[in-house]
Formats: structure tokens, C-alpha cells, sequence
């Protein structure tokens, strides 16, 4: 890879982190909120300790390798043909990137 590249890529790196970083959290109240959703919505299909039930596990080792942002759009939009449905009446999108962020370390109880 030439240095020009090289360079570039970790450009990109620095500006996807810091875009990140940038993002507002839920406010303390909020993310309490979005515990309880997580647990009761999600873990109607997904099981109460997210292990898998009707719906695939949300673990970390279950999500680890998959894209952040297509989890996302999941929880958003749903998926259509499934019993997924999409969320965005009631979250937001940067709730949804907060959550998601959360299952990929391990949901807080």
C-alpha cells in the first residue's frame, strides 16, 4: 500500500472515531428507559437475558461480528418478512447506535 493510501486510510479511521465520540449519549434518565425497552421489547423474542429465544441471541460473541451499522438499521427499520419490527416510532437513531454499542460489550441489567 503506497503511503498516500496508507495515510488515507487512517485519516478515515480518525474522522469514523471521532464522529463517534461526537455523538450525544441518551441523557442518564434515558438510557435507564432504553434498559427496560431493551429488556422487555427485545427480550420478548430475543429472551429475557437476550440469550436467544424466537429471535437469534444478542450476546457479544453472537454480535461481534457483525455490522455495526446494519444492526442499526435493524432495530430501526426492522426486517421485513420477519417478526422483527422497526423501533423508530420510539427511538432515535443515536439511541439505537447506544444500544446496539451496548450489546456488542455485554447489556447493562
Amino acid at each position: 500500500m503506497h503511503r498516500t493510501s496508507q495515510s488515507l486510510v487512517v485519516s478515515l479511521m480518525l474522522l469514523a472515531a471521532a464522529a463517534q465520540a461526537a455523538e450525544p449519549l441518551p441523557s442518564t434518565e434515558r438510557q435507564k428507559e432504553l434498559v427496560r425497552f431493551v429488556r422487555q421489547e427485545c427480550g420478548f423474542c430475543h429472551g429475557l437475558k437476550l440469550t436467544g429465544g424466537l429471535g437469534t441471541p444478542l450476546t457479544p460473541d453472537a454480535l461481534q461480528d457483525k455490522d455495526f451499522d446494519g444492526l442499526v438499521g435493524t432495530i430501526l427499520t426492522g426486517r421485513p418478512g420477519t417478526a422483527m419490527p422497526g423501533w423508530q416510532p420510539f427511538i432515535t437513531e443515536a439511541e439505537a447506535r447506544w444500544i446496539v454499542r451496548n450489546l456488542q460489550k455485554g447489556f447493562p441489567q
